[in-house]
């Protein structure tokens, strides 16, 4: 009978799935650096405990997208 094991990393497509967001969203965590990853060769993979982290902690600060106007995030 086969075992049915857990990622333990995971591509960028199946981390914005897993946390119910947008690869463009996950893509902005990670270049801000509030989502730990890990580089296999050209691929960028999440660590499951990155996942679980950032799901659990709580985030007060408004998501503004970097390309967004001065006065959009100056609100």
């Amino acid at each position: 009978m086969p075992t049915i094991t857990e990622r333990l990393l995971y591509p960028r497509k199946d981390a914005a799935y897993a946390l119910g967001i947008s690869i463009r969203s996950l893509d902005y965590l990670i270049s801000n650096k509030q989502l730990e990853t890990r580089r296999l060769g050209k691929k960028v993979l999440v660590p499951r405990g990155a996942l679980v982290r950032f799901a659990n902690a709580n985030h007060f600060e408004p998501f503004v997208p970097p390309c967004a106007s001065p006065a959009e995030r100056a609100s």
